[in-house]
């Protein structure tokens, strides 16, 4: 393994956790805080929570738990060519969507509207509070105390309110870079990148395997037209109709392979024209992890494409609205009897001290749940089957 760069984060020159702990002997501190990420019960529900379709939709579509594992492994190859920390960016990626709930981006719409009275929800806050606060696996601390540089990675957004928030609770930590409109480490920015690379590969792949995207279609899509192209062209049998699926496949392997060949190439030539000293620098430059210009318009042509004819697929759309009102359904029912939530939570919202606490509450409860689990509750507390 190449030695690390001097912009890199090292963990022996880590800022810390908020509870001060002694060192593991075998392990660095960025490595610890993946193991302790992929031990947590969060983790375990990404398995059941949605991406772009929904967990009963079919066995093979993508969960939050698969897309993760694809962010980290786009995420270590770059980071390796980079000689920047790949446990450190493992670590993130794996952790980055830890807050999102049920029904992928439908279930967070939804909820920030229930939350609207109440402080609103983000899904990177929520990640930052599961980590920081909601897990219960240690006698000393809530949460998992993971090193500053994972919670700074974890948080890729951040509102100005909420980042005032943070920064009144704990000054010059996580929220103090918005406020300073700083970049975060550069595993950090190669984290939010290598997420956007993977959604759009995979999100090809699912909405072709569902049948509401097709190849046919595709071929208006340049950044994929041209490894289709490519692909046909040296290997000819890839035209039969039982060929299709190695296809996509192999047209998939060489768009991800140039990304991430670019990314490595540009962000090498920013690194060059800036010369970070160091981490504090990085933080203080532009962001330097990027695409070419080239192709961070083509990436751009292909979100919108996916946009038209995934995302808002009236297919999708049918599912999206039956998910959003299972969500406004349990956040109604579990504000009005906090008493039908687990125990624990139950407990919380009984204590709190105000209207918005208790919402927290209610939003953290309904946040971790899983796709089925919010089925079965909903149907449990209204008698209806929404979701089948």
């Amino acid at each position: 393994m190449p030695s690390l760069a001097p912009y890199a984060c090292d963990p022996a020159r880590s800022r810390g956790r908020r509870h001060a702990e002694v060192p593991a002997p075998t392990r660095t501190e960025y490595q610890r805080d993946r193991d302790r990420i992929v031990h947590s019960t969060a983790f375990r529900r990404l398995v059941y929570k949605t991406q772009v379709f929904l967990n009963h939709e079919g066995d093979l579509f993508r969960t939050r738990l698969t897309h993760s594992l694809e962010v980290a492994q786009l995420g270590r190859s770059i980071a390796r060519s980079l000689r920047i920390n790949e446990d450190l960016v493992e670590a993130v990626s794996l952790a980055h969507d830890l807050g999102h709930t049920p029904f992928g981006h439908a279930g967070q719409d939804a909820l920030h509207g229930c939350m609207a009275a109440y402080g609103g929800f983000e899904h990177n806050l929520q990640s930052l509070r599961v980590v920081d606060r909601l897990e219960e696996r240690y006698p000393a601390f809530d949460g998992l105390n993971l090193t500053f540089e994972a919670r700074e990675g974890i948080l890729k957004h951040c509102s100005l309110a909420h980042a005032r928030a943070l920064e009144a609770q704990e000054p010059g930590g996580v929220g103090e870079r918005f406020l300073l409109r700083r970049q975060p480490s550069l595993e950090a920015q190669l984290c939010n990148l290598a997420d956007e690379i993977a959604y759009n590969a995979h999100d090809i792949d699912d909405g072709v395997r569902s049948g509401l995207l097709t190849l046919e279609q595709l071929r208006d899509v340049s950044l994929f037209d041209r490894y289709r192209s490519a692909a046909q062209a040296e290997y000819p049998g890839l035209s039969a109709p039982t060929a299709q699926r190695r296809l996509l496949n192999e047209s998939i392997r060489r768009m991800l392979s140039d990304q991430v060949y670019d990314v490595i190439d540009a962000t090498q030539q920013a690194l060059h024209a800036a010369q970070p000293a160091d981490v504090e620098a990085v933080r203080a430059a532009p962001a330097l992890v990027g695409f070419s210009a080239e192709m961070r318009a083509q990436s751009q042509e292909l979100k919108r494409f996916l946009f038209r004819n995934l995302y808002r697929h009236p297919q999708v759309m049918e599912m999206t609205g039956r998910a959003q009102q299972v969500v406004r359904d349990l956040f109604a029912a579990y504000l009005a009897e906090p008493g039908e939530m687990k125990p624990r939570f139950a407990a919380r919202a009984q204590d709190a001290g105000s209207a918005e606490a208790r919402a927290r509450v209610v939003a953290d409860f309904i946040a971790g749940m899983t796709d089925r689990y919010a089925g079965r509750e909903h149907e449990r507390l209204t008698g209806q089957q929404l979701l089948t």
